[in-house]
């Protein structure tokens, strides 16, 4: 099981969670919305009472928080913070609801946009003239960041506030696009807006394509169109560049994906274990990228899976920190690679390895939640009527072929050409 790892393929499949304990010895290589926005001297934010949506991950390339920044920037006046799904702090569990609260650290007031609201009120948004929003995406439509943002930007526009995105790098590079497109009778907060699962956009990009682009806000034309979007740009970073080539130390973007290696594996495996019985080695410690098949030997299903030849990949046995074997996910040659490919594969094995299709018996519930994340109808109604038949590659050149009309129509919107 070998293999003779390329220099993508060291950085994607082992270097990657050196990042995350990375020392600040020299400045990184791409400087940040925030970090250029220090650079501006603050001067977008003067004389405005200044809202944040923010957690852990949005710090500047020097990791220094942005909420600590904007509090002792002179001439800034931060009134009010705002958290996604997992809080301010990063420490809530995923899907679960978060309170609003007082910040015991700041004296701030925190208003959760992932409790009893997932849009700002009125009230909320009384309290500032403009909303700063400075998340780090992983590059894949489900996450839930890119739809907080979305959001926000609807009932701020509505309300008649600024909005100032402080762009951030897609891990995954800005070249790289793939998946089933969104069926938008599938919009959810798992997936807000009709791109391929994995959309090769910054944060700043999805905003501006956003505010650009008819049906992609839940505003009337007219209140797109006067609404106030101001992007700050990243400095040095290119479209080409993976999370290693920016020379950033990632910091945990939410519990589930605590290392660069887990925002690879989300695109790559998060899809795969929805229904049936892959798990993806989330609690371990190689989060989105360690598989297991309930019954089945790590050794079958490692043999199972290179015998589907899935460009850019390969598999190997290995045991994880609680002592299981599993299947690690070995990135060969990032630029072969379709990222969610893996994944779709995964569900053709699931109904070759059960007993029967579990697709097609889950329970309504499971099938709708299912159906939010991947967002093809089309492929559902594969898996569902064929299981173990389904025709995977039919689907992922077709994907292919979507993938690059929408890139086309994207790229009218990058903000790095």
């Amino acid at each position: 099981m070998a293999v003779a790892l390329c220099a993508v393929c060291v950085f994607a499949a082992d270097r990657e969670s050196s990042y995350s304990s990375q020392k600040y010895e020299t400045r990184p290589k791409v400087l940040l919305g925030i970090d250029v926005l220090e650079r501006l001297g603050f001067e977008p934010l003067f004389g405005k009472r200044i809202g944040l949506l923010t957690n852990p991950a949005g710090v500047n390339s020097m990791g220094i928080s942005t909420v600590d920044v904007l509090r002792r920037a002179r001439g800034v006046n931060l009134v009010a913070l705002f958290g996604p799904e997992h809080g301010i702090y990063g420490n809530e569990k995923a899907e679960v609801p978060v309170l609003d609260k007082i910040d015991a650290r700041t004296g701030l007031p925190v208003y959760s946009l992932y409790g009893k609201y997932r849009k700002p009120t009125a009230q909320m948004l009384s309290k500032i003239d403009a909303l700063v929003i400075d998340l780090q995406d992983v590059g894949a439509r489900s996450y839930t960041y890119a739809s907080c943002m979305l959001l926000a930007m609807e009932a701020c526009f509505e309300a008649g506030k600024e909005v100032i995105v402080l762009d951030r790098p897609n891990p995954l590079g800005g070249l790289k696009v793939d998946g089933p497109m969104l069926d938008m009778e599938f919009k959810s907060y798992v997936g807000m807006f009709p791109a391929p699962y994995v959309h090769g956009l910054t944060m700043g990009e999805i905003a501006s394509m956003a505010k650009g682009t008819q049906g992609w806000l839940g505003v009337s034309e007219k209140i797109r169109k006067r609404g106030n979007l101001r992007i700050i740009k990243m400095s040095g970073w290119r479209r080409s560049m993976l999370w290693a080539d920016t020379g950033l130390r990632w910091v945990p973007t939410s519990p589930a994906i605590p290392t660069s290696a887990a925002a690879f594996g989300y695109s790559i495996t998060g899809l795969g274990a929805q229904l049936g019985e892959f798990r993806h080695g989330y609690g371990s410690n190689y989060p989105f990228r360690f598989l297991t098949f309930k019954g089945k030997s790590a050794r079958e299903v490692c043999s199972r899976l290179k015998a589907y030849g899935i460009r850019g990949l390969d598999f190997k046995v290995v045991k994880n920190n609680l002592g299981q074997e599993g299947v690690y996910v070995l990135i060969t040659d990032f630029n072969s690679l379709r990222p969610t490919e893996l994944s779709f594969y995964m569900m053709k094995l699931a109904c070759e390895l059960s007993r029967g299709n579990p697709f097609y018996s889950a329970k309504n519930s499971a099938q709708l939640l299912y159906n939010k994340h991947v967002g093809s109808k089309e492929w559902w109604n594969e898996i569902y009527t064929k299981g173990a038949r389904a025709n995977v590659g039919r689907f992922v050149e077709k994907w292919a072929a979507d993938a690059k009309k929408f890139q086309e129509k994207s790229s009218k919107f990058w903000l790095y050409k």
